[in-house]
């Protein structure tokens, strides 16, 4: 009968770590709307925006400027506001994050060897509940300039950015390479091929707040510039070029396509520490289940421990490869070591336990005593 239940409880925890690695089966609606009470969008905790093209890079002066006019959902919380996912042969990205209340941008180099290098410089207090911001982010070959609402907050000489580095498809709201949701309200957006003057950073500040939107055609540099101002629909309308206007899905997960190199984003987190968690469970009730049916002899073996170890790499495997197939998940190595090391982890812990007869001194089985598994193996002999 504790055989039986001891399979039970090890097939409930099976089932347990098979649906956290797997579910839900299907994207989940995209929770991006419009506002109600003036131009803008409201992003909640899975929302996502992605251009219809890729941006193209229309100077060759080197330096960038964006301009992004926001509100957070939360202060107490992190995600990625914007991201750029570069297209084929480029080999940077850009991001631009909330990190508390902090403002951090970072840009990721990979060389031909295909080591990553990254810089991130960040901007102190910079957002306020219930407080929009208008951020202005403009660099050339002195650095990166980041400005609050009009006013220059910090200064970075290390720190710069090209106009090759806006030049992609855009993402808002979520990263384009991992996991990393922002929720809050879009109200403005602005790129521009060229380095803003500190002048020119005030006037267009103020002609955001004044008029709603920057008076950016007499400079002739802009690449994007959106308004935020239809109020319906799934479209938000590039004012510069209508090929990049940014497209409202109705899943909030954008699948990898592994023949064009589009942006993959997972919103729903792998869940390695909550499946390694479970692979511990897993690996103490697997491993007791296995004892039960070997002689006291083969107790101190490594058999039963070896073949659990396998059991919980072979369901490891088994989650990473549907993954590959589901829109909501990422698959790859590092969940098959945790999961693995999960279950190694859960085998030595119960051996460790059963050793020193814990569940016996506390007057709890689970499972058949030395003396009964030899009874047992008596009669069978």
């Amino acid at each position: 009968m504790r055989s039986k239940i001891l399979e039970v409880i090890c097939l409930l925890v099976l089932c347990g770590v098979l649906v956290c690695g797997l579910w839900p089966f299907h994207a989940p609606r995209n929770e991006v709307r419009w506002l109600s009470n003036g131009n803008g969008l409201l992003f909640g905790d899975y929302g996502s925006l992605l251009s219809a093209g890729g941006f193209q890079t229309r100077s060759s002066s080197g330096g960038a400027c964006l301009e992004i006019w926001l509100e957070p959902s939360v202060i107490n919380d992190w995600g990625t506001i914007l991201s750029v996912y570069p297209p084929q042969g480029r080999s940077t990205s850009f991001s631009l994050r909330q990190s508390w209340d902090d403002l951090a941008l970072q840009r990721k180099d990979v060389d031909e060897k295909r080591s990553t290098r990254s810089a991130r410089i960040y901007a102190a207090r910079v957002f306020r509940y219930g407080k929009p911001v208008f951020l202005t982010i403009t660099s050339g070959e002195q650095g990166t300039s980041i400005y609050v609402d009009g006013a220059l907050v910090r200064v970075s000489r290390e720190f710069r950015l090209s106009n090759e580095d806006l030049t992609g498809q855009l993402v808002i709201g979520n990263s384009s390479v991992t996991t990393d949701t922002w929720s809050g309200q879009l109200k403005g957006l602005a790129i521009y091929d060229r380095e803003l003057t500190p002048s020119q950073v005030t006037q267009h500040y103020q002609d955001w707040l004044g008029n709603e939107h920057p008076y950016v055609f007499a400079s002739g540099r802009a690449v994007a510039l959106c308004l935020f101002d239809e109020g319906s629909g799934d479209v938000v309308h590039n004012q510069v070029n209508s090929a990049t206007d940014l497209i409202i899905p109705n899943i909030s997960s954008f699948c990898m396509n592994h023949s064009s190199n589009a942006p993959g984003m997972s919103t729903i987190p792998a869940g390695t520490t909550g499946r390694m968690s479970a692979s511990i469970l897993l690996g103490s009730f697997r491993w007791d289940s296995f004892s039960t049916y070997i002689s006291h002899e083969c107790e101190e073996s490594s058999v039963p421990q070896s073949v659990t170890i396998a059991f919980g790499f072979a369901v490891s495997l088994i989650i990473e490869v549907l993954q590959a197939f589901l829109p909501t998940r990422n698959s790859g190595m590092t969940d098959l070591v945790t999961n693995t090391f999960g279950t190694a982890v859960g085998v030595i812990l119960c051996a460790w336990i059963m050793k020193r007869n814990w569940f016996a001194q506390a007057d709890f089985s689970i499972g058949p005593s030395v003396r009964e598994r030899r009874e047992d193996l008596q009669l069978v002999q």
